[in-house]
């Protein structure tokens, strides 16, 4: 590694914008359409108007950018001073769009503004907890996250859910051409060309594209140049039953971010997470949901996608992700400016996405073997994964039960995956040979002293 591109390998190193923008452009590309999708999903399911889904995708990507400085520069309590970049939760639509089916989106902005708090009050007790969270527990969620994003990765390489050509051939070389061009540029080249290997394939996809009639520019012209997002469009309702199901999402979501700052901590600077960035991690995860339903949006969460591209390319640089936060707000304020983004064939983003999330789930398959894999350790990993994504391979076993159960459990198996590792970690006995070692080492330092 040379002198010169040294500072992007550091956490707080100030590199050259010309290295900082693209890769921080990087980030926000790798991360568009998932922040966008959400709130798409909810709002067609809701049945609302183009202006409200169009107001709604705004004030998504001003949150995102807004919460994002917060992770990397922290304000108050709220951040981990870590390259996290947060978006809008996949995790929670299924909730949103049965809360909001019975409730309306005034139901789903109050659910979330009091699951927001709950998850503020989880990460200010987290550091007294954070034993129950082993490199066992993390690392199986992290691996949960990365298999749980394979199919969302796929289905984007093969055109995306409902398109009327998934599956064409035409997808498939158009995603193709973008894994071989990452894969080429990173193990290839060196410098800036290795590194920002995700941008430059999303930028030859974005191409090629073009001449292949999937890329339709018509639609940015009518847009306005600039338009603010305004925050309190919505009204709030309080319902017990949807607030319930939201907590039980934000908790989920909390420990989601966990896993994150462990993987970018382990991955990217290979130390664990220190207690305070966890605590500020997940606090400012609750602090962006509140600021989210404050401005319509729907919750925050730190982008798994993202951890991926940290552990791939090992920048581990704030700063980048800061300039990249910075292009969201941006995106935010200048419609047309988002929309040559948004345009962006989900075939191109699968390309580049079935790889990152792959590499999500090595970073906690090395989570998981930084302790010895023993038979203790080895059964919590199997017998979570196995129910949790198990669970979500099955989607109609949960089928007979109640609806607040299948809320909760059905459709995100990660709740399950975190549950189970949590209880086994603290029921199983440790194994005596792991018991002799910490006795040894006790011994140890009772004698040098």
């Amino acid at each position: 590694m040379n002198e010169k591109n040294s500072v992007i390998y550091q956490l707080d190193g100030r590199p050259k914008l010309k290295e900082a923008i693209p890769l921080g452009l990087q980030h926000v590309l790798a991360m568009f359409v998932g922040n966008v999708t959400p709130l798409i999903i909810i709002s067609g399911a809701l049945g609302l108007s183009l202006d409200e889904k169009t107001m709604l995708v705004q004030c998504a990507m001003l949150v995102s950018g807004l919460v994002t400085l917060v992770q990397c520069y922290r304000l108050g309590p709220f951040g981990a001073k870590l390259p996290i970049v947060m978006g809008t939760s996949f995790g929670f639509v299924s909730v949103a769009v049965a809360v909001g089916s019975k409730y309306g989106y005034e139901g789903i902005l109050g659910a979330c503004l009091v699951g927001s708090l709950i998850e503020i009050i989880f990460g200010t007790y987290i550091r007294k907890i954070r034993r129950f969270f082993p490199p066992v527990v993390t690392g199986t969620v992290v691996l949960a996250i990365g298999i749980s994003l394979l199919p969302t990765g796929i289905n984007y390489f093969a055109g995306g859910i409902g398109a009327s050509d998934f599956g064409s051939m035409s997808n498939l070389l158009l995603g193709s051409i973008v894994l071989a061009t990452v894969l080429f540029c990173k193990q290839y080249t060196k410098g800036i060309t290795s590194i920002a290997s995700i941008l430059i394939g999303l930028v030859v996809g974005y191409i090629v594209a073009i001449p292949m009639g999937k890329i339709d520019f018509s639609q940015i012209s009518s847009m306005a140049l600039i338009s603010i997002p305004m925050p309190l469009q919505f009204g709030f309702e309080f319902h017990i039953d949807a607030i319930f199901a939201f907590v039980c999402m934000f908790i989920v979501s909390g420990v989601e971010t966990v896993g994150d700052i462990t993987a970018i901590a382990h991955s990217g600077i290979g130390r664990d997470a220190k207690d305070e960035e966890i605590s500020g991690g997940v606090m400012a995860d609750g602090f962006g949901s509140m600021i989210a339903a404050l401005f319509n949006s729907m919750p925050t969460t730190s982008f798994g996608q993202n951890v991926g591209l940290i552990a791939m390319t090992k920048v581990i640089n704030r700063n980048v992700v800061g300039i990249g936060a910075g292009f969201l707000i941006l995106a935010a304020i200048f419609p047309k400016f988002g929309a040559l983004i948004s345009l962006m064939p989900a075939s191109v983003l699968g390309g580049a996405s079935v790889m990152m999330f792959a590499m999500i789930a090595v970073s906690g398959i090395k989570l998981i073997t930084s302790e010895p894999l023993n038979n203790r350790n080895s059964t919590i990993v199997a017998v979570a994964l196995g129910l949790g994504v198990g669970l979500t391979l099955v989607p109609g076993v949960l089928s007979q039960m109640p609806e607040p159960i299948q809320l909760i459990f059905g459709d995100s198996g990660l709740i399950v995956v975190a549950i189970i590792a949590i209880v086994l970690n603290i029921v199983l006995p440790q194994e005596q040979a792991e018991l002799n070692n910490k006795i040894e080492v006790g011994n140890s330092s009772t004698q040098a002293s």
